[in-house]
């Protein structure tokens, strides 16, 4: 009888429908008082922990539907689905797509990761067509698309703070010398490394969006560059880079290129890589990735090759030291008995191909090995 009473009380919303219940059950059902005294000390302890939790699920729905920050008119160009904000619980990782038509299937990865939340896509131009696109490939809130194409913009504290909000991050293609110019050191620079680096939100790019990952990149501030016109000047005027914008630990000391079939560049990643490793003395690696595909990175740095095209993963041979011939105006000569780099191809696929170790350039699998040289300006590939 007293298991029956206590659940009674613990169903009741108020002290006096439970007081009413109990002496109802004292008097009519004749209950042991010692027994009633150990119901009355657990009725406490269950009261005192249902206004708690009533309490806290009180506080978190006052959280989940308070409104996004209002950002400067023309900032945010449209918003898709729930215009107040939810808190979810997320999953960092990283998507790095090469351009071209997007992967559906990594997409959705990045997107599961954050939890149903609610999505960002920077750019500084283009439209808002990735809004309907995510919030129709996944279940998430809202997918929201900023215009950040200019410094006031980029240092302003409403955008600031909606970045900081959101849940998962994309960077869309574009022109990265306009990112590089227009978001490194600013407010929206760092609300990008925040939400990698203290919220671990899941991020992706493409094209532009992920030639900016890396913490080099080829910023293009000149205009973009062929294979050849590096592999025979690997200091021309059009070889710039930026280091340190985007601060993903897994990509450290690590360039991408992307659209790498589209043109062939191969070469040009080969070039990026033996101008950095003569300038700088260390151990540089390369993920280039062709159109209409991308590589997924999970929170362990394990990477999975999406989509119909393959990624390649570079790694200059360092214990052959530096290249031969790797001066202003003159080809480059980076030979080492054609193993100047080595190389991994990954071809992606609709569930990701591969489990590659980012961390430690291990755990190649499910893919093609080759060495890259290059002699007097002419890429070598070995089998």
């Amino acid at each position: 009888m007293l298991t029956i009473v206590s659940a009674s009380f613990a169903r009741k919303s108020t002290v006096k429908e439970s007081g009413n219940q109990l002496c109802y059950y004292i008097f009519t059902k004749r209950i042991d008082m010692s027994a009633v005294k150990v119901f009355l000390s657990l009725s406490v302890v269950v009261s005192i922990a249902c206004n708690k939790q009533i309490t806290q699920q009180a506080n978190t729905v006052a959280k989940e539907t308070a409104s996004f920050v209002a950002v400067p008119p023309g900032a945010s160009i449209g918003i898709t689905g729930d215009t107040n904000d939810v808190i979810t619980v997320t999953q960092t990782g990283f998507v790095l797509m090469g351009g071209g038509t997007d992967v559906d299937p990594a997409i959705s990865w990045m997107l599961q990761r954050s939890g149903g939340g609610d999505i960002v896509v920077l750019r500084s131009t283009g439209t808002n067509a990735y809004n309907d696109y995510m919030f129709n490939l996944s279940e998430v809130n809202s997918v929201e698309t900023l215009l950040i194409d200019s410094k006031t913009i980029a240092n302003d504290a409403a955008v600031t703070n909606r970045i900081k909000q959101a849940e998962a991050l994309f960077i869309s293609g574009g022109d990265q010398a306009e990112y590089v110019r227009l978001w490194k050191g600013t407010l929206v620079g760092d609300a990008i490394n925040y939400v990698i680096n203290t919220k671990k939100i899941p991020v992706g790019g493409t094209s532009a969006g992920c030639a900016i990952l890396g913490q080099i990149c080829f910023d293009a501030r000149n205009g973009t560059v062929t294979s050849q016109q590096v592999l025979n000047n690997p200091y021309g005027n059009k070889v710039t880079f930026t280091e340190g914008f985007i601060q993903i630990p897994f990509l450290t000391n690590l360039i991408t290129d992307t659209h790498y079939n589209n043109p062939d560049r191969r070469g040009r990643q080969t070039g990026f890589i033996a101008r950095i490793y003569n300038d700088q003395n260390r151990a540089i690696r390369g993920i280039g990735i062709e159109e209409a595909t991308a590589v997924a990175i999970d929170e362990n740095g394990m990477g999975k090759v999406f989509g119909k095209g393959s990624a390649y993963f570079l790694k200059a041979d360092t214990a052959l030291g530096k290249p031969e011939v790797c001066v202003s105006g003159s080809p480059l000569t980076w030979y080492k008995n054609k193993k100047a780099v080595s190389a991994y191809i990954i071809k992606g696929s609709a569930l990701g191909t591969g489990d590659v170790d980012i961390v430690n350039w291990t755990n190649f699998t499910n893919g093609t090995a080759q060495y890259f040289s290059v002699n007097k300006g002419r890429l070598i590939v070995k089998p």
